[in-house]
């Protein structure tokens, strides 16, 4: 369904069926992935640039598309190493025959699913390209949405970033209630009569789920269109935003 928000050709009609659905309730679904998407390139940017980060492990991948996370990294900073995580093997089979590293760096694919983070921790291929005694920049990008409060989502948080050394960092993104609640209302409903769990929360819930024990990277928890945007142009309101984003360091 991402991929068919973001304009690509890569979903089945059950996607499309429920996309269009949530569409309807939420109308701006479309500008708010787009500026998701964008949010993850600016957050990889910074990590890879100023922060010096050189590997990152992405779960939840989905489909690949414009701007991956080894796309930008590896174009500051070629010799980067990404390791992309999901659990639906029609995703790992597109990402391992598009998502090519650069001769300096690597990428690696594994089938694991958020809802078990010791199998991603002790992944063979995880732990072959990643130096777990070396900064990690963990993705959890439109992820936590989809682990309701039953999931014990922040648990599963915690057991990734207390695997990760001092100086790593979590990018995470989350839908809000918060600015449209009737048509994210509409979103989840439509989510979960297709058999896609969701539940959005709102900015407080987001941070205390994610963030909670690490240093937040300014501007802090923000629509992710307003997280160091890189224009000065309009941006959309937040109603058609209704995305939280952040990024934040491991003391």
């Amino acid at each position: 369904m991402y991929d068919y928000y973001l304009g690509g050709k890569d979903h089945f009609a059950a996607d499309r069926e429920t996309a269009e659905k949530a569409m309807t309730s939420w109308t701006s679904v479309r500008t708010a992935v787009r500026e998701n998407r964008s949010f993850l390139g600016r957050a990889v940017r910074y990590l890879a640039d100023e922060v010096g980060i050189r590997q990152f492990l992405d779960i939840g991948t989905g489909l690949p598309s414009a701007n991956n996370v080894h796309d930008v990294a590896q174009g500051v900073a070629p010799e980067s190493r990404v390791v992309y995580a999901d659990n639906d093997p029609i995703v790992l089979a597109h990402a391992q025959a598009l998502l090519t590293s650069t001769p300096e760096g690597r990428t690696a694919y594994i089938h694991a699913d958020l809802r078990e983070p010791e199998k991603i921790l002790t992944n063979p291929s995880a732990r072959r390209l990643l130096d777990f005694d070396q900064p990690i920049a963990l993705m959890l990008v439109a992820i936590l949405h989809f682990l309701p409060d039953g999931d014990d989502p922040r648990a599963l948080v915690r057991t990734l970033i207390d695997a990760l050394p001092s100086g790593s960092h979590l990018v995470a993104s989350h839908v809000t209630p918060e600015h449209d609640p009737d048509g994210v209302r509409g979103l989840e409903d439509s989510y979960r009569a297709g058999g896609v769990p969701a539940q959005a929360r709102t900015a407080e819930d987001f941070a205390e789920l994610a963030f909670d024990g690490l240093e937040l990277v300014d501007p802090g928890v923000r629509l992710v269109s307003e997280w160091r945007p890189d224009h000065t142009a309009s941006r959309p309101t937040a109603a058609e935003v209704s995305w939280y984003g952040g990024v934040a360091r491991k003391p």
